[in-house]
């Protein structure tokens, strides 16, 4: 499996927003992170960048 941790970027640094999270949908101008124990997260933000490799997702 897949997962990654997602962090949104605020003032220059990455702050964790959810670990784990294996789904990642628009939902507006939102996106809706859900994580591999169930628990779903509404992000306001838009993707800056996706490190597979590292296992992230940072928003901006």
């Amino acid at each position: 499996m897949c997962e990654v941790n997602a962090y949104i970027k605020k003032n220059g640094h990455e702050v964790l927003v959810m670990e784990g999270v294996f789904v990642v949908r628009p939902e507006g101008d939102k996106v809706l992170l859900e994580n591999i124990f169930g628990e779903q997260k509404l992000v306001d933000g838009r993707i800056r960048q996706v490190s597979l490799m590292e296992h992230k997702i940072i928003f901006q």
